[in-house]
């Protein structure tokens, strides 16, 4: 099979479709804690790379971050961008340019994080070299992907076979292969999570196909209730837990600069 990676014209289309953010999934809430248990926020200078709706750098930038969002999606950064004018973010800082050639000096960013970025690209170790470069000394890079041993691994190949999958083709690490990433671009291992799908995979797939039939299904189909907040609890509690990573949906490591 050949591999097809995803240019700027299937990101754009893919955003152009996503504009609704009451309908978008917000990424793993694993990834803000993470950050959050790892850094003193106020003041840090933060980059998100590939960022999406932008919802986790405007949660960072509301916390006191002075945050910069580079993606080469115009239609993502438009999303991004209706966000921080909503709210007023001036804290927050759009740029239009590539992950692999980013317009920033060497030793720029405290921190630079992406989530569903690297697993697009064949060869992932250029992204993470530049995020090397352009992390001050000390600073840190957060890269979180999607986990190999999960259902949704399966389901994605068979679309990727059948040319069905939304970016054409997308690849995988367990946590082992992402750790040796982060130490080959040169990072020095920090912090590790995971994360399970919420809701889980098969309702999501569920209301997109909802979605198809003018049917709208709950975001959350259980948020508030008393098994929701014990079940999130439970799964808080062991999203460390290195036997763990081989269950969960999504795994982030935090590497630091030396």
């Amino acid at each position: 099979m050949s591999i097809k990676e995803p240019d700027q014209s299937v990101w754009n289309r893919f955003w152009q479709r996503k504009n609704d953010m009451d309908k978008v999934y917000p990424s793993s809430p694993s990834i803000i804690e993470a950050i959050k248990k790892n850094f003193k926020l106020e003041g840090l200078k933060v980059l998100e790379v590939g960022a999406g709706t932008g919802r986790d750098s405007a949660e960072l930038a509301r916390l006191g971050a002075d945050v910069y969002v580079l993606d080469y999606a115009e239609n993502s950064l438009k999303i991004v961008n209706s966000l921080r004018e909503s709210e007023g973010l001036k804290n927050l800082h759009l740029v239009r340019g590539d992950a692999f050639k980013s317009p920033f000096p060497d030793n720029t960013f405290d921190l630079v994080f992406h989530q569903g970025l690297a697993e697009h690209f064949k060869d992932s170790l250029p992204l993470l070299q530049e995020n090397f470069r352009i992390v001050k000394h000390g600073g840190c890079c957060l890269c979180d992907v999607p986990q190999t041993v999960h259902p949704y691994t399966v389901i994605k190949h068979i679309l990727i076979a059948m040319d069905k999958w939304f970016a054409g083709w997308e690849k995988q690490f367990t946590m082992g292969q992402l750790k040796k990433l982060m130490r080959d671009a040169g990072f020095e291992y920090v912090y590790a999570y995971g994360d399970w799908m919420r809701p889980n995979l098969f309702y999501r797939i569920l209301r997109e196909l909802c979605f198809k039939f003018g049917i709208e299904l709950p975001k959350y189909p259980l948020d508030g209730t008393a098994y929701q907040k014990i079940k999130d609890k439970i799964l808080d509690s062991l999203q460390s837990v290195p036997v763990m990573h081989y269950t969960q949906l999504c795994i982030g490591v935090i590497g630091r600069k030396p």
